[in-house]
């Protein structure tokens, strides 16, 4: 709970640094604030708990979590210095990140429906802004237009799901909603086991909401789009604390929420997901832009994080919380690369990679370890969590399902190589990289090959 609200100040002071001209200080307290967060969600690991009247809990998972969007956010500000640099606008884009930051974590963290809405608009207010923060780039205004079409439609189906439940079970407590649908709470209470149809619908619509926020085929067309047009660091911090704040989302409402549904929401999660893969790795295959072909990677990695939920959603989240971490850095990785290329070179077209072997090795090695876990090919760490998603399907007799993930999984190996096949092709143009650059890529690419090596050091749940 304290590392909420050391990012909410962090947050406050960025915006007060305009005011009183502290903008020379802002990276160092963006920095100190998101590492002091992290050691307060840390310490916090003992002490599960209950805060602002139940409406947030904090339980390993929910730890487990904050932490990793914490320590996502201080590699993407590593990552990022560029986006900060030389614009009016500094404290204000460091402002809005930090509020993103503090939406998700009461994404993470929420036990009741009214402070997960609080949680989505915190976030996706800031992300539309965000989005569009690219003055010079028209296809900027066009991404922040889209998102915030599509993702004021998506919380619609959300808050409409969100209403009918309240109005079947009289609360916004989850732990409450999940009692009162359970057989025996419901018989002594209102004398029938029967649940309102309009609880189902409610349930229903959240799912799709969810499915919005996830960026689950068919409802991910906003994603290469808005991926697209985003600045860089935006389309990074969309692909890494967004989405995992989204999951856990997911994770919380059908694990918890709807926990007696768990059977019935099985084949919609499974439904999603075959749609996922069939979309997304087909039109991923297409795709000569890196951040359109990432963004249909983002769709993909969909598609395994639901396999692993559908097949177990009480017991998962250790499968979910490891793959989201391989996926995390893989991805940080591949647009720290596709970010110093976009900078010297103006495009993030796959084109730009050529002579990169040759020209930069290190940028190419990093580039190929990203492509080569996202694919999951071993020892990386990509590989093992598909290999985990993998066994947690076939121990609970998705046998079928399993094996059109492992197709999906050839099919991605193809567009993931084309990178690197790029990359090995003559080119006489250089490409510069800074000391500090080069750091943060030798660090991804080590955490990426521990993570793959040494698993169980962050299976934590």
């Amino acid at each position: 709970m304290n590392a909420l609200y050391i990012i909410c100040g962090t947050g406050v002071f960025a915006l007060l640094a305009e005011v009183f001209s502290w903008k020379k200080w802002i990276n160092y307290v963006s920095l100190s604030g998101l590492i002091l967060a992290t050691i307060l969600t840390i310490l916090d690991w003992r002490s599960v708990s209950y805060r602002f009247h139940g409406m947030v809990y904090y339980d390993h998972v929910a730890l487990a979590f904050t932490a990793l969007i914490l320590l996502a956010s201080i590699f993407w500000f590593w990552m990022s210095r560029d986006y900060f640099k030389g614009d009016e606008h500094t404290t204000d884009k460091s402002a809005l990140v930090f509020f993103a930051i503090a939406g998700a974590m009461m994404m993470i963290s929420f036990n009741n429906m009214a402070m997960l809405f609080l949680g989505i608009e915190v976030l996706s207010i800031s992300l539309y802004v965000l989005a569009g923060s690219d003055k010079t780039n028209l296809f900027s205004t066009e991404a922040s237009f889209k998102y915030f079409l599509m993702g004021s439609f998506s919380t619609g189906f959300l808050l409409f799901g969100i209403a009918l439940v309240y109005g079947a079970t009289g609360s916004f407590s989850i732990t409450t909603i999940s009692e009162s649908t359970s057989p025996l709470i419901s018989s002594a209470i209102t004398g029938t086991q029967s649940i309102p149809r309009f609880y189902f619908i409610g349930m229903l619509l959240m799912l799709v909401g969810v499915a919005f926020k996830i960026s689950a085929a068919p409802f991910h067309l906003w994603t290469p789009d808005v991926y697209e047009g985003s600045p860089t660091p935006i389309t990074t911090f969309m692909s890494t604390v967004v989405k995992i704040a989204a999951f856990s989302v997911l994770i919380k409402i059908f694990s918890v929420c709807f926990a007696r549904y768990a059977h019935s929401l099985q084949l919609l999660e499974q439904g999603l997901m075959v749609v996922t893969f069939i979309v997304a790795n087909i039109a991923a295959v297409r795709q000569k832009n890196l951040k359109r072909m990432l963004a249909f990677s983002s769709v993909s990695q969909v598609g395994y994080l639901l396999l692993a939920f559908s097949s177990d959603s009480q017991h998962s989240s250790g499968v979910l919380f490891y793959y989201l971490i391989a996926y995390s850095v893989a991805s940080l990785l591949a647009f720290a690369v596709i970010n110093l290329i976009e900078i010297q070179k103006g495009s993030a077209s796959i084109d730009n990679l050529k002579g990169l072997f040759k020209n930069n090795p290190l940028m190419a090695v990093a580039m190929t370890i990203a492509m080569f876990s996202l694919a999951g090919i071993p020892p990386l760490a990509g590989f093992f969590g598909k290999y985990l998603v993998f066994t947690l399907s076939l121990s609970h007799g998705f046998v079928a399902l399993t094996v059109l993930a492992v197709i999906a999984s050839l099919i991605g190996v193809y567009y993931y190589f084309a990178p690197v096949v790029v990359m090995s092709r003559p080119s006489d143009e250089t490409l510069s990289i800074s000391k500090s650059d080069r750091y943060l890529l030798i660090i991804l690419i080590a955490i990426n090959l521990l993570v793959g090596l040494f698993p169980d050091l962050v299976r934590v749940i």
